[in-house]
């Protein structure tokens, strides 16, 4: 395993700026009420119950530490769906922008087998790499489209290849296995142009989710497997929640926290059992997927849910990697600002690189 140091950086922060104003109504811990000492109690049914008091770590940089510093509020936001679609939006429009400057590209909308996608190219295009295409399946919660340029302007900069974002029917309007279902539309089509050992599939979040129920989906269906797989900050198990939920929120420790209870995001599960193989990855057969690369980060919500996928992959004989970086909250790479971002895009990229088009 190979672990970064890193920071915190996330993320919805601009997203989410709408549903700060709703927040009077639910209480907000302040310095007067915060504790002040590292407390630990393990109760009869094995509950922990405990305080730490986290000191901002010198092991990220020094934009990181930046950011860790300003005060988030944990009360619960109170916002809409609706609202939450439009703040992703357009914090996702600007975000791109940001990302942009940074990765020149040049992004289209487009439609593939009656999906509606994003297609980010490079300005410019080496004739070895013509013959390759990624496809991205962004996060957003199931709910919503928080990086289908993030996601995929860094990456289509760095790899200089073509990136397919798959703008897949959202939850709880149209639940599993309605999104996953839009992807393989995509990608059955692009096997018409491409050949798999010219492709991969990625995503981060939900988009890493979905990346390993596709997955299983193409081998349920008999269809080719890719050249590579990357799931970032992604989980395999809809019927139990790991650690990592009941400690981080989505900046990690800071913000609200909801920890979780039965089954994970119920309307995107909808009547599927939470157990079934290709919904939850962690209970099918996963032997022969394609090389896949895992990232997380240690403050990731979705800890727990990476690394036991990562060891699903590899106990089922996947060449499989997993990088995680120190101090991050979730997704943090959504953040272009951050040097630990930059770094997350070139891990990714490089992997890329590495097994697309061998």
């Amino acid at each position: 395993m190979k672990k970064h140091s890193r920071c915190a950086a996330w993320l919805f922060a601009a997203s989410f700026a709408l549903a700060s104003a709703s927040l009077a109504a639910f209480a907000q811990t302040t310095a007067a009420t915060a504790p002040t000492k590292d407390s630990s109690y393990i109760d009869p049914r094995g509950t922990a119950h405990v305080t730490r008091i986290v000191p901002i770590p010198k092991t990220v940089s020094p934009q990181a530490q930046q950011f860790l510093a300003r005060p988030v509020s944990d009360a619960k936001p109170n916002g809409s769906l609706q609202q939450r679609r439009k703040g992703t939006d357009n914090w996702q429009a600007r975000a791109g922008k940001e990302f942009e400057q940074v990765y020149p590209v040049n992004v289209s909308h487009s439609t593939i087998a009656g999906v509606p996608v994003l297609i980010v190219t490079p300005l410019r295009v080496p004739p070895e790499k013509l013959g390759r295409v990624l496809i991205d399946i962004h996060g957003g919660g199931f709910n919503s489209d928080s990086g289908s340029l993030t996601e995929t302007v860094p990456i289509a900069n760095l790899t200089q290849t073509k990136v397919i974002a798959v703008l897949y029917r959202l939850a709880p309007e149209h639940p599993f296995p309605a999104g996953l279902d839009d992807v393989i539309a995509v990608y059955k089509e692009e096997l018409k142009t491409y050949k798999p050992k010219n492709m991969a599939i990625y995503g981060t979040s939900a988009g890493a989710i979905l990346t390993g129920e596709m997955a299983v989906k193409l081998k349920h269906l008999g269809l080719p497997q890719p050249a590579a797989l990357g799931i970032f900050s992604g989980m395999g198990d809809f019927d139990r929640s790991g650690d990592s939920q009941s400690m981080y929120a989505l900046d990690g420790l800071s913000g609200h926290l909801k920890p979780p209870s039965g089954t994970h995001d119920p309307e995107y599960v909808g009547s599927t059992s939470p157990k079934d193989p290709v919904l939850s990855p962690v209970y099918a057969d996963l032997a022969a997927l394609p090389p896949t690369l895992f990232i997380t980060s240690e403050r990731d919500m979705l800890l727990s849910g990476t690394t036991i996928l990562h060891r699903a992959f590899l106990n089922a004989g996947v060449d499989a990697h997993l990088i995680v970086f120190e101090g991050l909250p979730h997704a943090f790479w959504n953040d272009v600002n951050l040097p630990e971002s930059r770094e997350a895009d070139q891990d990714m990229a490089n992997f890329f690189d590495r097994y697309v088009g061998k």
